[in-house]
C-alpha cells in the first residue's frame, strides 16, 4: 500500500512509530526535528524505509539529556558529528538493541574535508537549511514533520524540500546537492553512491554530476577498499545490478576500482555457444538475472566467473576450430585471488566465491560423473550457490538447462545421511590395521570413501581389504 493513499498503514507501522515518538519527545521539549535522508525519499516513493534517521535542532547534550530522563539509553556514536543513537528501552547497549535505535543527529555546517572522508570540524547549528545543503543528492535532502503528517495525513504537506528533491525525485533524476565536484571532494565514496541510488531506483544521474564523477573518478582510490567492497556489494545485491555495472564502466569508476573486470570488453567467445555476445555482454546478462536479494557471495560470483576469460582467449587455430578459453577456470580463480583480498573480503566469503568460479564448469560432465564423485559435488557447502550461479551462466547465453536440472533434482533427493554418511574406514582404522601416517594417508581415506560411495564396499574389513590391493602395507 502506497502511503499517500493509506496513511494509517504507515501511522501503525512499529518503525514510524518508534522514531515519530522521538521527534514528539525533542518537539515537546522545544526543539525542532524531522525525518531526513533516504526514510523521506523512501516513503515519497511508496517504500519502507530501512531505518529512520532524525534531524534536530538540539545539540548532542540536550538530545542525551532528554532521552535520559525520558527513561530511555542513549549511545554517543559520533558525537563529534553530533550522531546519538536512542534506545527503545533503558537496557544496557548491546549489539543487538542497535537495531531497534533511532539515530539522532544535530543540525550542522561542515568544515573542510582533507581526507576526501570525514569534515575535519563542524560547526552546529540551528537552522535546517545548513544541515541540508551538506548533504550529497537532492531527493536525500528533503525533510519531513511526522506531528504535520499525523494532523493533515498528507506526506507531501509534511515535506520541507529545500534543495528540489521532490522535483527531482518525481522527474527520476540523482542530482547533487549544489557544486557536485564540492559535494564528491568532500567524501568519494558518493560518486559510487550516485551509481548505486540510479540503478537501484531506476533514475538517471543529471548530467553535471554525471559529468563530475567522470572527472574525479580516478579519486575514488582515496576510499577505503571495505567501503568500496561494501558499496559495489550493495549495488550487486539490491537491483539494478547490470545498470549500475554499466554505470561504473561509462563514469571511470570500474577502471579504476577493478581494472580486471574492464578487459572483459570485446572478448568474442563461440557463438555455437554464446549467441549473446561477448564475455562482458555475458556477465551483464548474468547480473541482469540475478535474483531478488541475492546473496553476497553468489553475485560476485556471478560478476568474477568469467574473470579469466580474457587472459586465456584462443582464436580458431585451423578450420573447423572455435574459439577456445583453456584454462580460464584456473586463471579466473587466480584473478579472483587478487581481487578478493584487496577489497578486504572475509576469509569464508572468499572460499565460497573462489569455489563458485573453481567449480562452475563442471556442471557439464554432471550426468557422465560417477556416483561418487557426484555426491562429491552436491555435497560441497552452500550447493544451492553452485546451482544458482550455473542456472544464471545457461540463461545468459544458450539457454540449454539440461545438466542443471539433472543436479537439482539429484541435489534435492539425496538425503544428507547418503551425501555424508558415517564412515566405514577412518584414519584410526588404518593405523590400527597397521599403517604408518604419511602422503598416502589422504588417498586411501579417498579411496575408501569413494568405493563406500560407489556402494562396492559396505563394511570396514571390506574397506581395508580394497586398499591392501591397491597400496603398500606398512
Amino acid at each position: 500500500m502506497h502511503p499517500h493513499e493509506h496513511p494509517e498503514t504507515l501511522l501503525t507501522d512499529p518503525s514510524y512509530a518508534r522514531a515519530a515518538w522521538v521527534t514528539h519527545a525533542l518537539t515537546a521539549a522545544g526543539f525542532q526535528a524531522f525525518f531526513a535522508g533516504g526514510c523521506v525519499r523512501d516513503l515519497l516513493l511508496g517504500r519502507t524505509p530501512d531505518d529512520y534517521d532524525v534531524a534536530t535542532s538540539a545539540t548532542p547534550e540536550e538530545v542525551t539529556a532528554l532521552f535520559t530522563t525520558l527513561g530511555r539509553k542513549t549511545l554517543a556514536v559520533g558525537a563529534h558529528f553530533g550522531v546519538i543513537l536512542v534506545f527503545d528501552e533503558p537496557t544496557e547497549y548491546s549489539s543487538n538493541s542497535q537495531a531497534e535505535a533511532i539515530e539522532v543527529a544535530t543540525y550542522r555546517y561542515d568544515g573542510a574535508y582533507t581526507d576526501g572522508r570525514r569534515p575535519d570540524a563542524v560547526r552546529f547549528s540551528l537552522d535546517p537549511r545548513e544541515d541540508v545543503l551538506r548533504r550529497d543528492f537532492t531527493i536525500n535532502g528533503m525533510l519531513l514533520d511526522p506531528t504535520r503528517f499525523e494532523r493533515d495525513r498528507n506526506l507531501d504537506a509534511a515535506v520541507l524540500d529545500l534543495v528540489g528533491g521532490r522535483e527531482d525525485l518525481d522527474a527520476g533524476v540523482i542530482r547533487a546537492i549544489g557544486d557536485p565536484s564540492l559535494r564528491f571532494e568532500e567524501d568519494r565514496l558518493r560518486m559510487l553512491r550516485a551509481v548505486r541510488f540510479a540503478a537501484r531506483l531506476g533514475f538517471r544521474i543529471d548530467d553535471r554530476t554525471f559529468h563530475a564523477i567522470q572527472t574525479h573518478a580516478h579519486a575514488v582510490t582515496t576510499v577505503s577498499c571495505e567501503r568500496i567492497r561494501e558499496e559495489l556489494t550493495r549495488m550487486l545485491t539490491e537491483g539494478g545490478a547490470r545498470r549500475a555495472f554499466e554505470l561504473l564502466d561509462a563514469s571511470g569508476l570500474l577502471a579504476v576500482i577493478l581494472p580486471e573486470a574492464i578487459k572483459l570488453h570485446g572478448v568474442e567467445q563461440p557463438p555455437e555457444f554464446h549467441p549473446e555476445g561477448d564475455v562482458w555482454v555475458h556477465t551483464m546478462f548474468l547480473l541482469e538475472r540475478l535474483p531478488p536479494a541475492p546473496s553476497p557471495t553468489l553475485a560476485w560470483a556471478a560478476l568474477l566467473h568469467d574473470i579469466g576469460k580474457p587472459a586465456t582467449f584462443q582464436p580458431p587455430q585451423n578450420p573447423g576450430d572455435r574459439i577456445r578459453f583453456n584454462g580460464h577456470v584456473e586463471v579466473g580463480v587466480r584473478i579472483a585471488e587478487v581481487i578478493l583480498p584487496r577489497l578486504r573480503f572475509s576469509r569464508e566469503d572468499t572460499e565460497q566465491i573462489i569455489s563458485l568460479i573453481k567449480n562452475h564448469m563442471r556442471f557439464g560432465d554432471v550426468i557422465r560423473m560417477k556416483r561418487s564423485t557426484l555426491t562429491r559435488f552436491l555435497r560441497m557447502p552452500r550447493f544451492e550457490e553452485h546451482l544458482a550461479l550455473h542456472w544464471l551462466d545457461c540463461m545468459a547465453c544458450h539457454g540449454m538447462l539440461g545438466s542443471y536440472e539433472y543436479a537439482r533434482q539429484a541435489f534435492e533427493a539425496a538425503p544428507v545421511e547418503d551425501l555424508r554418511p558415517a564412515l566405514l574406514v577412518t584414519g584410526r582404522d588404518l593405523i590400527a590395521a597397521g599403517y604408518r601416517p604419511g602422503p598416502d594417508f589422504k588417498k586411501m581415506l579417498e579411496a575408501a570413501e569413494d568405493a563406500q560411495l560407489e556402494g562396492t564396499i559396505h563394511t570396514t574389513h571390506e574397506g581395508l581389504t580394497l586398499l591392501r590391493d591397491h597400496f603398500q602395507q606398512r
